[in-house]
């Protein structure tokens, strides 16, 4: 896993991929057009316990949020597939932010629960694709030597909209209130998403790379399993640290111990990328799950909040480099159907996510604040053993 290369005299791989023609400026729009990644859950739990009164029916709004993402995510990549990103990202667009704004008038309306419920649903199948349109434009833009920082950047730029995003919304509830906020942040992504999608319509060879079957290579099954333990880990672990925290009568400390975790997730993706690495990919992914686990493990024991930050921060280390990694098999294995591919990937994240949630809630009522990392960690260790058959078979 750790063979790489040594940059070529076209300097790091970052500077290759970013000197190519737009690659910067859809960078810039595709942060802003994934604000509401993490800030339309929230904001919804807020709009509808406000305007319902119960936090049960404001949970169910957001599950449907999050049901509707894994259910628009394959479709949206078909579609891709067919008729290039473009169209599907203004469609989304549309459907996402009118959704999020009929949810809002729906609240101050009084209108029933279910109404809000059902708009919730629309807003998360029309979650505009961006991450998936990035790694197919930039990975079919790039060699196969400068891919792994192509996957790398979609995780940066991911992972800081999602740090933004709710700082972002935070002021503004602060300025405000919930519903103008979730508006504001709203429109925001919608506008960034239409001039995403008008920069890659701009770009030299901005159509689809073509259809093909998603799972005619039966190896897109198994790395799906082994995203799913991946999306299992990180839901573990978004349950694990507030609860950690609220046992140490240190429930603000959650937020910080959060931002170490995503920190490690910028530093290990910025750093995997600017390397050129030799080895073989199913290897690496082996490594970085296998990594991942023995990471986690000691936040099973460790009784000081700091420390567990540290372990935190070594546990992000590893854990966007896992996913650029997956990214890299999706290329191999779903030639042809790659935006249908990394739709099922983003899938796969999601219910991961929340059976790992699911599962840590239990352990951690059940044993104690440690059990929820414990499971993470088995999680993955479970994907690193699961990506035996891709060893012997690649």
């Amino acid at each position: 896993m750790r063979q790489m290369t040594r940059n070529g005299p076209g300097g790091s791989p970052y500077r290759r991929l970013l000197g190519l023609p737009g690659v910067t400026t859809q960078a810039v729009l595709g942060f802003l057009a994934q604000l509401t990644q993490q800030v339309a859950p929230v904001g919804i739990v807020l709009v509808v316990q406000e305007a319902s009164g119960s936090l049960a029916l404001a949970g169910v709004a957001a599950a449907a949020f999050s049901v509707g993402g894994g259910m628009g995510r394959p479709v949206q990549g078909r579609l891709m597939d067919r008729r290039g990103a473009g169209p599907v990202l203004a469609v989304t667009a549309l459907t996402h932010v009118t959704a999020l704004l009929a949810l809002l008038g729906c609240a101050h309306a009084g209108w029933p629960w279910w109404t809000m419920t059902a708009l919730a649903w629309v807003a998360g199948i029309g979650l505009p694709p961006i991450s998936v349109s990035m790694r197919i434009e930039w990975g079919r833009r790039t060699a196969d030597d400068g891919r792994t920082a192509a996957y790398s950047l979609v995780y940066l730029v991911q992972e800081l909209a999602m740090m933004v995003g709710p700082l972002l919304f935070g002021l503004l509830i602060a300025v405000a209130s919930a519903s103008p906020a979730l508006g504001v942040v709203a429109a925001a992504a919608g506008l960034g998403t239409v001039a995403f999608s008008r920069a890659l319509r701009s770009g030299p060879g901005a159509p689809s790379r073509g259809r093909g079957r998603v799972f005619a290579d039966r190896r897109m099954l198994v790395l799906l399993s082994v995203v799913l333990l991946h999306g299992c880990t990180f839901g573990a672990l978004q349950v694990g640290v507030p609860a950690l925290a609220a046992a140490h009568h240190v429930p603000a400390a959650t937020g910080l111990l959060i931002a170490a975790l995503s920190l490690g997730g910028i530093t290990g993706a910025a750093a995997y990328g600017a390397r050129s690495w030799r080895s073989r990919v199913p290897l690496r992914l082996a490594g970085l799950m296998l990594a991942l686990a023995l990471a986690l493990a000691p936040l099973t024991l460790i009784g000081s909040l700091p420390l567990v930050g540290v372990a935190l921060f070594a546990g992000g280390l590893v854990l966007n480099p896992a996913l650029t990694t997956s990214s890299l098999l999706v290329d191999e294995y779903a030639a042809g159907a790659e935006g249908e591919a990394f739709g099922w990937v983003s899938t796969a994240l999601g219910t991961g996510g929340a059976a790992g949630a699911a599962v840590a809630g239990l352990a951690g009522e059940g044993v104690g604040p440690g059990a929820p990392f414990l499971a993470a960690s088995t999680f993955a260790l479970l994907g690193a053993a699961l990506t035996i058959p891709l060893l012997h078979r690649s």
